[in-house]
């Protein structure tokens, strides 16, 4: 009952009433970024979400495009500006995600949504992520986030596909408050967010 009507309701409705109580974050942040980023507060990328249907997310930019001299773009650490670094520190860059929430192509809770990319790479088992709605936070955040293996991830994810229920969301909503406080695992070792998945890591 919850995983296949309640949950989607409360989504919605906590999406919603999200965006308008944080509406003046939202603006302030937009504004900063829009200057930081010339123009460009926004990120939008393709992701899988349920059933492996593609989706744009929304997020905000925290990495402007610059280029050497070759026209590549320079590495994560060297475009992260220093508003992006602060809004990507107290996970505001997340905000916009509730407009995702509000369309149907996440929910607040479940796996994060990765690359397209990383389809092929999944075996069976870590293919169950995309059993549910992929989510702005989920079990595999709130224990551990990028600064555990791409293993142990999946593992979590899978997890929390077979345990779905009002009780195990709101531990992690309310756990999420706690870890965005401390700025816990937002990045791996030597990395500003993650490594990327190989298949193997």
């Amino acid at each position: 009952m919850y995983k296949n009507y309640l949950k989607r309701i409360f989504d919605f409705l906590a999406a919603f009433f999200g965006l308008l109580l944080l509406s003046p974050i939202f603006l302030l942040v937009m504004v900063g970024l829009y200057f930081a980023n010339q123009g460009k507060p926004f990120f939008f990328q393709a992701r899988p979400g349920l059933n492996e249907k593609i989706f744009k997310i929304i997020k905000f930019k925290t990495m402007n495009d610059k280029k050497d001299k070759d026209g590549n773009l320079l590495s994560d650490a060297e475009r992260l500006t220093p508003i992006g670094a602060f809004v990507r520190k107290t996970s505001l860059d997340e905000i916009p995600q509730l407009i995702n929430v509000l369309k149907g192509d996440m929910s607040l809770i479940g796996p994060r949504p990765l690359l397209p990319e990383y389809l092929p790479l999944y075996n069976e088992t870590q293919k169950k992520r995309h059993w549910v709605r992929p989510g702005i936070t989920g079990w595999a955040q709130v224990n551990g986030r990028n600064a555990i293996s791409w293993t142990k991830k999946f593992e979590l994810d899978v997890w929390y596909v077979d345990h779905v229920s009002f009780t195990t969301d709101l531990k992690v909503f309310l756990t999420t408050f706690k870890k965005v406080f401390k700025s816990e695992g937002i990045s791996a070792d030597g990395h500003v967010t993650i490594e990327a998945f190989n298949g193997k890591n």
